[in-house]
């Protein structure tokens, strides 16, 4: 197919939408304004993805000289702007400014049918953030930004955390429409004064001359400053669906239009007033919902790190530290188990790293001496030495974290989706019934002035504001008492609970002291023996027995190997240990007891520790708090504590012992099975599967990394009492959302019986309505605020 030039024909660039230029580039029948746009047609074209354009008209961003990227090329720059690096694998973020709609997600989400090497994108579109994974080996990181660059997306490229500068940062083009709207409305109401007094009669050419002057005006502020609301509405009608800007774009249309015929037909003023302030006001409340959200989102990302202690090496001794207290340069000690929180240097030990976290391959990666471990890996084997090379990314790990469920948050309709959507079409009909009774009435001012008032006083946008603004100020008090949940649509299934299950070691006893005996012998070199192997694990009675052996020098194990819930086993120099339940232990060896931690050295029975762990304060009372609830309590320890918990429990708790993880996790879907909503609490070690499967798992934490990728939140230890408060916030938030839907409601219900009377003037209506955002943001913050006083979470 050959290139047609200088066709001459008035339109736009099919590709970003300007203007085009008297010299026109064509191709396959369609013009574009240049031929870097032509060039990002022709790849698309090629490669199947012409869709691009089906989801929005003119969708692309103009194609812009290729930028020197040759400093991507230098391997150290490289190794600072990958998120994770390993043999063909690696995986990188950018922040891309042009992502704007619909079809920029498209497209990056496509973008391994333009280059195979690409393995997967995702993005972020509130931050313009895509993530992509891709085969180094097969396209180069400047090959990738290059690709991008063609395409029309070229990454803006720092060192810094440039998502979080961005989010954090002023919507410049917002303000701007802001700062021209507010200097339209300004002089159109100074134009429109003769109006308001009277006086207009007096000088009739001036009179006409301010009626075009605002017509002039409003030009601007309908297709500059309310683009956004055309195309939205457009978008959304496109794909059947009706949003929220959708009623928004019809008034600002209707005020245009009627504007224009009365001033062009010299019939009367016009609604130039009425449309410049409305875009004005609108703006403004959409200024003051993002400053009031990132305000929000900020105050917790800041907060919301992960409450996790990570174990230093200092001088060869091991210290838990803050994770926030991580400085490059540590030496950190990560056990069995344990999640990677910086990127870091194998410095000792055999690493095979369970990355699934960060890339979705659950098969553990082996990493030599030497080699980078990046932040989010999690250790299968033995502990391991690591030294540290990045800061501890705090905000990465959270949206690691965030992300893992990501496509089926992203599918779910929210309960403020489908009422805005009946309530945008309820809207409509009232609106052109009120202005069909007038215009019958012969009255057709007050037919339009009762159509705009109606769909500006009734704008649903405020009922979309109670939920996002109720569950976020929810996370931050959650934050502030050591309870770190997910993300809103957790704290809703929270509330929606109905049954909990608890694990016993780790969950309802503390991890901080416990009394340990030994029964049997063990001489220096075997407590060293001993010591050495359970070093390696982060299991509660491990960390217990081996502050009591308090040996002063380890051994470096071999053919580390641990059993969830049942123990370990390792070579260390030419013995062969093993420790946990007898199950575990060589079939040659005769036991007394089936109770306690057993030890086995070279195949000789060395006798068992028996650790009596301390409940955690509060017990009982906690049980009791949450008595309106059926609980379980599902332990892989032996039953010699039936007798205690029984005196804790009610008679109907069902209580089991020896239950393996994946006993554990079938008890959850058979519940779910009988339509229960569940919340698992566990120590994250035995309970992975149970706590992903559940409604809402909690990941109990004291002072070791022991965070579960799948658990919905993280709890302290000491946080656990108030966990009935917590549920109990949840609920109440629910109960706010609905109230500040009856507040949206009568509010809305009020201004349309004066809506529709004709007697609501538009610019009154339009004033009302950031009122009604800033009420339902006031009432939504002083609620929670007095519920968590109430729960005793302040």
């Amino acid at each position: 197919m050959k290139d047609q030039e200088n066709i001459v024909e008035a339109a736009v660039c099919y590709h970003c939408g300007e203007d085009l230029p008297q010299h026109k580039y064509a191709f396959d029948g369609r013009n574009f304004c240049c031929a870097g746009c032509r060039g990002v047609y022709k790849i698309l074209s090629e490669n199947n993805l012409c869709n691009y354009y089906v989801y929005n008209s003119s969708p692309g961003q103009q194609f812009k000289t290729e930028s020197h990227y040759e400093y991507l090329d230098e391997p150290n720059i490289i190794n600072q702007l990958l998120d994770y690096r390993h043999e063909g694998s690696s995986i990188v973020t950018f922040y891309i400014p042009a992502i704007h709609c619909s079809s920029c997600i498209w497209l990056l989400e496509h973008l391994y049918k333009i280059n195979p090497a690409v393995y997967h994108s995702r993005i972020d579109f509130l931050k313009k953030q895509v993530t992509i994974s891709f085969n180094h080996e097969g396209i180069s990181l400047r090959g990738l930004v290059s690709t991008l660059n063609q395409i029309g997306y070229e990454p803006l490229i720092s060192l810094q955390d440039v998502v979080k500068e961005h989010s954090s940062s002023v919507d410049r083009a917002l303000v701007l429409k802001i700062a021209v709207a507010g200097f339209l409305m300004g002089n159109v109401m100074l134009f429109s004064f003769p109006e308001y007094f009277g006086l207009s009669g007096v000088e009739k050419q001036f009179q006409y001359l301010f009626g075009w002057l605002n017509l002039i005006f409003t030009i601007p502020a309908s297709f500059y400053c309310g683009k956004e609301y055309f195309t939205s509405a457009f978008t959304s009608l496109k794909h059947r669906h009706i949003n929220l800007d959708t009623p928004l774009a019809l008034i600002i249309a209707v005020l245009f239009l009627r504007s224009g015929f009365e001033i062009v037909f010299n019939t009367g003023p016009g609604f130039a007033d009425t449309l410049t302030g409305l875009v004005f006001l609108l703006l403004m409340g959409k200024w003051l919902k993002q400053r009031t959200y990132h305000h929000i989102s900020f105050d917790r990302d800041y907060r919301s790190y992960f409450p996790i202690a990570v174990t230093t090496l200092l001088e060869g001794k091991e210290k838990p530290v803050s994770i926030n207290e991580v400085k490059i340069g540590d030496r950190l000690w990560v056990r069995n188990g344990e999640l990677v929180p910086a990127d870091a240097i194998l410095m000792k030990g055999d690493a095979w790293m369970d990355m699934s976290f960060v890339t979705g391959e659950s098969a553990p990666v082996h990493k030599v001496l030497g080699e980078i471990i990046y932040a989010g890996g999690r250790q299968t084997t033995e502990a391991i030495e690591l030294e540290v090379i990045k800061p501890v990314s705090q905000s990465y790990l959270t949206g690691l974290w965030n992300n893992e469920n990501y496509q089926v948050i992203k599918e779910k309709e929210t309960f403020n989706d489908s009422v805005a959507k009946y309530f945008s079409l309820g809207v409509f009909l009232i609106a052109f019934s009120a202005s069909a009774y007038w215009l019958f009435q012969h009255d057709s001012h007050k037919a339009w002035s009762a159509f705009t008032a109606v769909i500006i006083v009734a704008c649903p946008c405020v009922l979309a504001l109670s939920t996002p603004f109720t569950l976020s100020a929810i996370l931050a008090v959650f934050d502030k008492k050591g309870f770190f949940v997910k993300n809103t649509d957790a704290v809703e299934a929270l509330a929606k609970c109905d049954t909990i299950i608890f694990d016993k070691t780790g969950t309802l006893t503390s991890n901080e002291k416990a009394e340990i005996s030994f029964n049997g012998s063990l001489d220096v070199e075997e407590k060293m023996l001993v010591a050495s192997l359970l070093r390696n694990s982060i299991h509660p009675l491990s960390r217990h027995i081996l502050k009591a052996l308090n040996v002063a020098a380890y051994y470096t194990p071999e053919n580390y190997h641990e059993v969830p819930g049942k123990g370990l086993s390792a070579k260390i120099g030419t013995h062969q240990i093993y420790a946990g339940h007898p199950s575990i232990l060589p079939g040659s060896v005769q036991h007394l007891s089936a109770a306690g931690v057993h030890i086995v050295i070279d195949q000789q029975y060395k006798g068992y520790f028996d650790v009596d762990q301390q409940w955690r304060p509060g017990l009982s009372q906690l049980i009791n708090r949450l008595s309106p609830y059926p609980l379980q309590l599902l332990s892989g320890d032996s039953d010699k504590d039936y007798q205690m918990l029984k005196t804790i429990f009610s008679p109907a708790t069902k209580i089991r012992f020896r239950q393996s993880p994946h006993q554990k996790l079938n008890e959850v879907l058979e519940l779910q099975q009988q339509g229960r909503k569940v919340m698992m609490l566990g120590d994250g070690l035995n309970d992975a599967g149970a706590l992903k499967q559940s409604n809402f798992g909690i990941a109990l934490t004291d002072n070791i990394n022991n965070f579960t990728p799948g658990c919905d939140a993280i709890l302290k230890g000491s946080s656990l009492y108030f966990l009935p408060d917590f549920t109990q916030l949840a609920k109440d938030g629910l109960k706010i959302i609905r109230s500040s839907f009856a507040i949206a409601i009568a509010y809305n219900g009020v201004g349309i019986y004066y809506a529709v009377q004709g007697t609501l003037y538009p610019l009154v209506a339009a004033v009302l309505m950031p009122i009604s955002t800033v009420t339902i943001i006031c009432f939504t913050t002083f609620s929670t605020r007095y519920f968590a006083r109430k729960n005793k979470l302040v």
